[in-house]
């Protein structure tokens, strides 16, 4: 599909509004060697870090997400060091994986994915094994969950520990606290709730974890350590590779626009859409898979009805004009997700987009093969 649909609801990456569209297609020099560059990398850190609420530095990375993800693991771990993962979700089990393929111990606390990590269990668990590192999901995009990590910083650091946290998800759809929370290494995407193209990440670095990131001294594409004193810099620096301007001029659009609307202002917008893609689908008789403390205001997973499949939803949501996620995993198959944030978090499109849903599954049900 080359073009968009009427109504783009998948759950990342999100719609491209108009104006970061355009930002991309002005001509840029070499970010190697213009201080205007530099001007507006530094722009977007500090977009960044007043929206995490955070005084660390934030790295910005060239490339999706999971560059983030990679480079924060191995900028901290060594082979053999002991890692605690919570895993109540597809991607936070994920991320427990890639620590074990670094070499690393890991340990997991394996919840249930209709709802937030149990605390005290967490806290126990960190308490027993002293973890080195502590991974978690802010929001498992795949079940539509939001753990709650009151306390878990606290608790890791106490042990000399790092908290690790995955907020793409949530970053730009919710308040995410960085600093109140104790968060080392948080994660941020650009193609969720910031509205982006899938082409630049970033990393909110605690004072603490940039000693530890000195300390194993990782060098490859993906380390955070050649990004230590870039914001200090008074002039341009020099940057481990030739990073993408035009990822970076859209990015600064985005923040602007978000800035100008106000955090409250953007994150009551998701609340409400959440909120009416939950009510409206309930009482259509649909199920949502998360319970209700703990859903995400970024992404709603519902379960598929009975004898409905996941290609015949598709099919007919396309139909409408409306396109929506699956799921993945043990999820596939068994739910569909409504992604609800960034520029797809309008009361007026997704009201209409929900009809459209409702009256797709009642074409199916009503369907003679059916």
């Amino acid at each position: 599909m080359s073009r968009l649909p009427r109504f783009p609801l998948i759950p990342g990456p999100v719609m491209v509004s108009e104006e970061v569209r355009k930002a991309y297609a002005e001509p840029y020099g070499s970010a190697d060697l213009e201080e205007e560059f530099f001007t507006d990398y530094k722009e977007c850190a500090r977009g960044l870090a007043e929206i995490a609420n955070t005084k660390n530095d934030v790295a910005i990375l060239s490339g999706e997400g999971m560059i983030a993800l990679w480079g924060a693991l191995k900028s901290v771990l060594r082979r053999g060091d002991h890692v605690l993962s919570i895993c109540n979700g597809i991607y936070g089990e994920g991320i427990a994986d890639m620590a074990v393929q670094l070499g690393a111990s890991v340990s997991r606390i394996e919840g249930n994915h209709h709802h937030h990590v149990d605390r005290e269990t967490a806290l126990a668990a960190i308490e027993r094994s002293k973890p080195r590192l502590v991974t978690v999901v802010h929001c498992d995009t795949p079940t539509g969950l939001i753990n709650d990590l009151t306390g878990i910083g606290a608790a890791v650091h106490a042990h000399g520990g790092l908290l690790y946290v995955d907020m793409v998800s949530s970053f730009a759809a919710m308040p995410v606290d960085v600093d109140e929370n104790g968060i080392d290494l948080a994660l941020i995407g650009s193609q969720k709730a910031l509205s982006c193209n899938p082409d630049v990440s970033a990393v909110a670095v605690s004072a603490r974890a940039w000693h530890v990131i000195e300390d194993v001294g990782y060098v490859g594409y993906d380390a955070l350590l050649p990004f230590r004193h870039v914001l200090a810099s008074p002039t341009l620096p020099l940057f481990p590779y030739t990073h993408n301007w035009a990822a970076l001029a859209g990015l600064k659009v985005s923040l602007g626009l978000l800035l100008t609307e106000g955090m409250p202002a953007v994150y009551q917008r998701h609340r409400e859409c959440a909120a009416l893609t939950r009510t409206r689908l309930t009482a259509a008789g649909l199920t949502i898979f998360t319970e209700e403390h703990s859903t995400s205001p970024s992404c709603t997973a519902v379960v598929l009805p009975n004898a409905i499949t996941w290609p015949a939803l598709d099919k007919a949501l396309r139909a409408r004009g409306v396109v929506v996620g699956g799921s993945y995993g043990a999820y596939s198959g068994k739910l569909f997700r409504v992604g609800h944030m960034g520029t797809q978090a309008q009361i007026a499109t997704l009201t209409l987009a929900l009809e459209e849903i409702v009256a797709a599954i009642e074409e199916i049900r009503k369907a003679p093969h059916h």
